[in-house]
């Protein structure tokens, strides 16, 4: 929840110029529901899509407070996160809900970026991946090998969002090669190959680098660092293949 119409545009602005020349990587912004068809129309014509942060998942009706997939699709968004950590935290997101989130979404041509990933006590459990396999199963069931494909899995450890503390690069690689397994046995290796894994967890200009040569971190899903236009920028950057 950061920034206004004014500061949404004046991002994109800076941004759509510093990342002009970059080609071989997939950039996305989500800003607040308020501004995605400002920033969207900042953003015409550029390398840089727009997401929403998240949406309902009935097309419209007595829902006061809600956005459905058919709104932000309109208002200029290709994407939209699902199942954030913050949402699952503070506002009672489930994996039922993400399921319902994702269906309508897709229905909308609107690309999921789901997000997945275990607490700081459940990780002290040793339960990681145990908890990646139940958000997979029900979050993803009833989804077709074709739809897997195209979507966008984001694995962020949420004792890692916001503390500046993030997973080490042979933690991040372990959980992204995880869920690729569990994918390719559930959709099949198709599906699996082409799903993009992202890592998500105090992401940052000096670490990107080191986390995107893993053979399984396909990208990142920045959080704080991403409210700095140069930062984002330099992230972006250095997530180049050529520059690996």
């Amino acid at each position: 929840m950061f920034k206004t119409v004014h500061d949404g545009v004046v991002f994109a602005k800076e941004l759509r110029g510093l990342v002009k020349d970059v080609h071989d990587v997939s950039i996305v912004v989500a800003p607040p529901f308020t501004a995605i068809h400002a920033v969207a129309e900042a953003l015409r014509n550029s390398n840089v899509e727009v997401g929403a942060q998240d949406v309902y998942w009935e097309r419209e009706g007595a829902f006061t407070g809600e956005v459905s997939p058919l709104m932000v699709k309109e208002a200029g968004a290709e994407y939209v996160i699902i199942g954030h950590s913050e949402r699952r935290r503070l506002f009672g997101e489930t994996d039922a809900t993400v399921k319902k989130r994702i269906a309508a979404s897709l229905v909308a041509t609107l690309t999921p970026i789901v997000c997945v990933g275990e607490t700081l006590e459940e990780r002290e459990r040793d339960e990681t991946m145990a908890v990646l396999d139940r958000q997979i199963a029900n979050g993803l069931d009833g989804l077709t090998p074709v739809q897997v494909a195209d979507l966008v899995v984001a694995y962020e450890p949420v004792w890692a969002i916001g503390t500046g503390r993030n997973a080490s690069a042979a933690q991040a690689e372990a959980a992204h090669l995880h869920i690729r397994t569990r994918l390719g046995e559930r959709f099949g290796g198709h599906a699996a190959d082409h799903c993009h894994i992202l890592y998500g967890g105090s992401v940052k200009a000096e670490n990107i680098a080191e986390l995107i040569s893993q053979p399984n971190v396909d990208g990142a899903l920045v959080g704080g660092a991403s409210l700095d236009v140069e930062s984002f920028g330099q992230i972006v950057t250095r997530s180049r293949p050529a520059t690996l």
